[in-house]
């Protein structure tokens, strides 16, 4: 089950199963987004009945988001598979405060293991569930934004929403 919501950035699209958002990012194509979903996830998710109840509620969670409550995305339920460190570095991702983006190196640190600055990254790039895992709020040392895969133009319009102000 899949939904798309209007947001400033532009359409963002959320895919769920009965419990969990399995993959979300600024795009209409859910076919892409699908892809991005771990295959033995994407079959459980095919067996499952469900309502719109957790689509719903992620919905919700955008549109708060956008008005202000940066930190309503953390309640939402996320399920994502691969391996023990991206799993991980994944729900280390969802400790990372709004308004407070960390380093590589910072995020590779948090993780446990601190020299592991390209797995960190990579972990960024395989996120399926982009705003509600924040992998925007990750940057390089220098200060840059490194990439994303919807653009550097939404990353930096993200951490912009998230700034302290004052």
């Amino acid at each position: 089950m899949h939904t798309t919501v209007t947001t400033p950035d532009g359409p963002f699209t959320i895919i769920g199963d009965a419990h969990h958002v399995l993959a979300s990012g600024w795009t209409e194509d859910e076919a892409s987004l699908r892809g991005l979903i771990h295959p033995q996830l994407r079959a459980q998710a095919e067996k499952e009945d469900y309502d719109d109840a957790l689509l719903t509620r992620a919905a919700q969670a955008v549109h708060a988001y956008y008005s202000g409550d940066t930190a309503s995305i953390a309640e939402v339920p996320v399920r994502q598979r691969s391996g023990p460190y991206r799993e991980r570095a994944w729900e280390v991702l969802r400790q990372v405060q709004p308004g407070a983006p960390v380093t590589y190196a910072e995020y590779a640190q948090r993780t446990g293991s601190p020299g592991a600055v390209r797995a960190a990254a990579g972990a960024c790039a395989q996120n399926a569930a982009a705003l509600f895992v924040p992998c925007h709020r990750v940057i390089r040392t220098d200060g840059t934004l490194g990439g994303f895969r919807y653009g550097l133009g939404i990353k930096a319009s993200l951490l912009e929403r998230e700034a302290p102000t004052g």
